[in-house]
């Protein structure tokens, strides 16, 4: 699950940097290397949902969660340290999908202190995801069923404005594709690296950088505490 979850932003980032792109327009014509690279980063943030999901389903089914329970520590204690270890990892991952956005061409544009601020707005995103998939992964009861969940997360990034700018879509599409959080944090992203954004065409895509953090806030708002929870509950 790890390695493909590296393995489909890499294999994606070759295809439409070299196959695709150069049929897609890209707003201003700029260079599409650079409009696909942040949609390509916040890919590899969802992504993370299924990894933390299957991480944790995989514990739950080898008994490692009910050695944890047996322990005296606090259950938010080993639900935070998971966290600590996804927010690792996908430091890691997003270091190496950036040296692959350098080496096809791909540059921000941007200050120093903008592109350090888009790399938080990204493991922001992260962050509130991860909740999301520890609680799943506390509720799935099996492996097929993570599975399942991992694979409905490609249609999500694709309805977003990742690969093709939304004011290039049907009117009705592009506002559905502006409402998916996903598109704010491309598209603030996209802001900060000085990279090629495209006009906004509803509410979402002109406040996009206040709810690229705004949505991560809510998410985790909701999921922490409801993750806590679920495991606590395992216990009874």
């Amino acid at each position: 699950m790890i390695l493909w979850g590296l393995a489909v932003p890499i294999v994606t980032v070759l295809l439409f940097a070299y196959v695709f792109g150069s049929g897609i327009r890209v707003p201003g014509d700029g260079d599409y290397r650079d409009f696909l690279m942040p949609g390509i980063f916040v890919q590899t943030m969802a992504f993370g949902i299924g990894e933390t999901l299957a991480a944790v389903q995989a514990d739950a089914a080898k008994g490692v969660t009910d050695r944890f329970r047996a322990m005296p520590i606090a259950p938010s204690a080993v639900v935070v340290g998971r966290c600590l270890a996804a927010m690792l990892y996908s430091t890691a991952s997003l270091a190496l999908m950036v040296g692959c956005g350098l080496a096809i061409g791909w540059r921000w544009r941007g200050s120093a202190a903008d592109a350090l601020a888009a790399l938080g707005l990204l493991l922001l995103l992260r962050f509130a995801l991860l909740w999301v998939g520890i609680l799943l992964g506390l509720k799935a009861r099996s492996a097929e069923a993570a599975n399942a969940v991992f694979g409905l997360l490609y249609p999500v990034t694709m309805l977003s404005n990742a690969f093709v700018a939304a004011e290039l879509m049907p009117g009705w599409l592009g506002a559905v594709v502006e409402w998916n959080p996903l598109s704010s944090s491309i598209t603030a992203t996209r802001t900060l690296f000085g990279n090629p954004v495209g006009a906004a065409t509803s509410w979402p895509g002109e406040n996009a950088l206040v709810l690229s953090v705004v949505w991560p806030l809510v998410v985790t708002a909701v999921f922490l505490p409801l993750a806590v929870r679920a495991f606590r509950g395992l216990s009874r």
